[in-house]
């Protein structure tokens, strides 16, 4: 619950007041909790940039740093205030259209300002502003419709029934908003414009319509310098009709969308978040709903859920509680030999699935873990340590990654700088996408270089001395088998069994004997995996360096338990 719900795991004290206290009514209480945690709208917010392909840089050619975090602050927040799907998502595809819109609302629009943006100074500026709005009609239609809209850009769809001509009846819904290219900045390279709002100190991109509208046409086998008929705004004819009184924009598109009448969008929006709990979806296919994607495996569990969705007012919230509380969640993820053969997949969802957390909860457990976690909620981006030499830099201009210090060097990994073609090297091992494009599903890999990124990325080995620190002081106020239990507890959120509290008293103890006869390995052990640890570490006791140095040995173990970064 803790690891869906906030993406952070619980604390000892919660670990032992759920099995001291564990009954549907305190899971209950338990699961309010934490939907209510500000930590909620963080964990959820990552799912949903993935889809916006959020990322802090431009994403094509020289990949400039941008302004971009007010908007995925806003998400944050949005979340976290339960704010109804339908009101999400008009403020995102169209909050400036809004009568007196806030300024919260117009921020909320940066959901298609945060796509990439071509800065080579050699392309057509027609082109680009081209490659801008088919991008905003094709995630929509991913993101909305699960519909792979992008098929009749050139043709009618070969498999769903979209024309070209529908196709660039939407697109007429997002011709009209400002041109994006900005003036040169230098060695054939030009900055990314177009309207903005100040939040703060920052100011962060947004939607805007032109007054005078463009004329939208088809473009002939999708090449935009070969035009033919002239189109309006107006949806898919194949869905329900819209609202005869709705405005012919992006306001209109976005109040079709969110209309209980439309088969999708609700369906749509369960099936993903079912997907980011179960790791897979009633529909395996999520980004196609269209007859080249798979049929539900559950169609009523599916349809009721998404009524259901739609009569509760669109609360995420509400849909969550349901799913956690579901006794399909709570099975366990052991699978008997029978099982294994007749539903490999779990198509019929007869246990839990074991699954990786995602590359942030990596980086956050373990941050939570060694008690180094930074609580603090948005802002500009963070800098944790990364090899250097990552970023390309051609000139003064290029953006240069200068290491984050102090709390900043902890905060959580949705934080992070997210410049797409250099992506941090521990999020890309994991693999996070680079947002390049929408990401409506993250694949999971298992490759040598995660385990590589668990046992040297800089963050895991100060999350690991973080972590021995603890079981140093527990160990003074108990004792080794207590420390044992408390370090694996944190990690794994259970008890260990004898055999594993044998194990690893067995490796403290060799780990000791061989610091103390051996101090200056200890201490050189030590001062390689503090690095810059900022949080106020007093220099080492000479007469705890062994200690510690046991204690980090055993730390280090187990971060880098399969157990620690999975769940189920």
């Amino acid at each position: 619950m803790h690891f869906d719900l906030t993406g952070l795991p619980p604390t000892i004290e919660k670990i032992e007041d759920f099995l001291d206290k564990d009954s549907p009514g305190f899971r209950s209480k338990v699961v309010d909790r934490l939907l209510e945690s500000p930590h909620f709208g963080e964990r959820w917010a990552r799912h949903w940039l993935d889809l916006a392909r959020y990322g802090d840089s431009t994403g094509i050619h020289e990949d400039v740093v941008r302004p971009s975090w007010a908007w995925r602050d806003w998400v944050v927040q949005a979340f976290n205030a339960g704010m109804p799907f339908d009101q999400f998502t008009i403020e995102q595809l169209a909050g400036d259209l809004l009568p007196d819109a806030t300024l919260a609302q117009k921020v909320a629009t940066g959901f298609h300002r945060a796509a990439p943006f071509n800065t080579e100074g050699g392309t057509p500026k027609e082109a680009r502003r081209t490659y801008q709005v088919l991008d905003r009609v094709n995630v929509t239609g991913t993101v909305w419709l699960g519909a792979t809209l992008e098929c009749a850009q050139c043709h009618d769809h070969f498999y769903d029934p979209i024309s070209q001509k529908e196709y660039y009846q939407l697109v007429a819904f997002f011709n009209n908003t400002p041109d994006e290219m900005g003036k040169s900045i230098g060695a054939g390279r030009s900055a990314m414009t177009g309207p903005t709002v100040k939040v703060g100190e920052a100011s962060t991109f947004v939607m805007q319509e032109i007054q005078k509208k463009r004329t939208s046409q088809i473009f002939l086998r999708g090449n935009y310098e070969t035009k033919g008929e002239k189109v309006l705004p107006k949806v898919p004819g194949f869905l329900h009709p819209p609202d005869q009184e709705a405005p012919d924009n992006r306001l209109g598109l976005a109040q079709w969308l969110v209309d209980p009448e439309n088969p999708l969008t609700h369906r749509v929006t369960v099936n993903r978040w079912w997907s980011e709990i179960f790791g897979a979806g009633l529909v395996r296919t999520g980004a196609d709903f269209g007859t080249q994607g798979e049929a539900p495996s559950h169609p009523d569990l599916l349809d009721w859920l998404a009524v259901d969705f739609v009569e509760q007012n669109w609360s995420m919230k509400k849909l969550l509680k349901q799913i956690v509380l579901s006794s399909t969640y709570a099975q366990s993820p052991r699978i008997s030999p029978d099982n294994k053969t007749k539903d490999p997949q779990n198509l019929l969802l007869g246990r839990f699935p074991k699954l990786r957390l995602s590359a942030e909860a990596i980086r956050d457990n373990a941050l939570r873990i060694g008690g180094l976690l930074t609580p603090a909620l948005g802002g500009p981006p963070a800098y944790p340590p990364q090899p250097d030499g990552i970023w390309w830099i051609r000139d003064d201009k290029s953006p240069k990654y200068v290491t984050s210090t102090g709390e900043e060097r902890y905060r959580r990994s949705l934080y992070t700088i997210w410049r797409r073609t250099y992506l941090h090297p521990t999020l890309s091992n994991f693999d996070a996408p680079n947002r390049v494009t929408c990401s409506a599903d993250r694949g999971r890999t298992n490759t040598p270089l995660q385990a590589l990124t668990l046992m040297n990325d800089p963050i895991f080995l100060e999350a690991g001395f973080g972590l021995a620190r603890r079981m140093l002081e527990r160990s003074k106020s108990h004792s080794i088998k207590d420390a044992i239990r408390f370090g694996f507890c944190l990690s794994t959120t259970r008890n260990p069994d004898q055999t594993e509290t044998d194990a690893l008293r067995g490796l403290y103890e060799k780990s000791f004997q061989t610091f103390s006869i051996d101090g200056d390995s200890a201490y050189k052990l030590l001062n390689s995996v503090r690095g810059e640890l900022a949080l106020g570490v007093s220099p080492l006791n000479a007469s705890e360096v062994a200690f510690l140095a046991a204690w980090f040995q055993v730390a280090n173990v187990l971060l880098n338990l399969d157990e620690t970064i999975s769940k189920g």
